[in-house]
């Protein structure tokens, strides 16, 4: 995850199907790195229309996917190397220590393991572990361990499958999370916080070279900052999402006083939420890691460039925060943004075989 690797390939596409909208990226490996050839975002759900999160189909996403694909010019059944990812409540995320064991006992080990640690069901998880190191002084090893369900699996794959792409690498969304910092920044000391501000979540990744790696997820995303300028403007959904995009969480330029999410003093805003969920993974991290050397906050996701939202995060955690550019040692075109948002497929994109 951390490691720059050689990647063998010579082209890659990253896919990230978001809870409201799918990101692709397609990329071509150069000598010195990556090009970027091409990338696509699109909504699930129409522009303005509010819906209710848990009601949404995943039949839904196939026919999205498949506009964008013709759209990028990409022939679903010429793709060689296809990374995609899951997330949500039925994936979860570890890093543990254990004694050590050779490699042939080892799964079967893990395995058992993981059932004291992710809340997942045994009979229907599958499992997936990453040997991190092994400590000189004690030979104990730090592994991360993944886990998720089979009908996850099967539900990711039958979305890839109606459009004829043949199921790849299917990665977690918070490890992409990570690499899209760990390929795209020179090697740098201290714990780094990234938060992924997606439509209804925050993934929350602590990432760092030499500390324990961390990742959760925060139940407050872009939706929840539009049903606060609802409530606290009169307003509905289309009108609230035109405003979140324009305000952001700044001061409403009227003549009020308060921020445009200020609702029911009894209540808490998304942003308070979010920071006070940060506040509490960090203070737990410090516990478990003894390591509290937090060099920087980088904002990524569709939430991001939410305008406020970084000088609020960088004011109440007290630690310099910024929005992160993915692409910033990317080849492009003068045509091509950056954009926070395509991070995570960024990551997914560069995830070496």
């Amino acid at each position: 995850m951390a490691k720059k690797k050689t990647v063998k390939i010579k082209e890659s596409i990253g896919l990230d199907i978001g809870s409201h909208s799918i990101k692709a990226v397609h990329l071509k490996k150069t000598g010195s790195g990556w090009k970027l050839l091409g990338q696509e975002i699109r909504q699930t759900m129409p522009a303005g229309i509010e819906y209710v999160p848990s009601d949404l189909s995943s039949n839904r996403f196939a026919p999205i996917l498949a506009e964008m694909l013709k759209s990028m010019k990409i022939n679903p059944k010429k793709v060689k190397h296809l990374v995609s990812s899951i997330g949500g409540d039925n994936v979860s995320i570890k890093q543990i220590k254990t004694i050590f064991l050779p490699e042939e006992e080892l799964e079967s080990a893990l395995f058992f393991e993981a059932k004291k640690h992710i809340p997942i069901s045994g009979g229907e998880m599958l499992l997936d572990y990453q040997v991190l190191n092994v400590e000189e002084n004690t030979n104990n090893m730090n592994i991360l361990l993944v886990a998720t369900t089979k009908q996850m699996i099967q539900e990711h794959s039958d979305i890839l499958t109606a459009v004829n792409l043949a199921p790849g690498i299917v990665d977690v969304e918070a490890l992409a999370v990570a690499n899209s910092f760990a390929f795209n920044s020179p090697i740098e000391e201290g714990i780094f916080i990234i938060l992924n501000i997606g439509a209804h979540k925050t993934n929350m990744v602590i990432y760092s070279q030499k500390s324990k790696f961390f990742a959760r997820d925060i139940g407050w995303g872009g939706y929840n900052f539009t049903k606060d300028i609802m409530e606290s403007k009169d307003l509905e959904f289309e009108a609230a999402e035109k405003y979140k995009f324009e305000h952001g969480i700044s001061k409403s330029g009227s003549n009020s006083t308060g921020t445009i999410s200020m609702l029911d003093i009894t209540e808490k805003t998304t942003e308070e939420q979010i920071a006070l969920e940060v506040k509490r993974s960090l203070r737990f991290y410090v516990k478990d890691a003894s390591s509290s050397d937090f060099r920087k906050i980088l904002l990524v996701g569709g939430g991001a460039k939410l305008k406020g939202l970084r000088e609020y995060i960088n004011e109440q955690l007290s630690i310099p925060t910024e929005i992160f550019n993915p692409f910033v040692d990317l080849e492009m075109s003068s045509k091509q943004e950056g954009d926070p948002q395509f991070a995570l497929a960024l990551g997914l994109a560069m995830r070496p075989e």
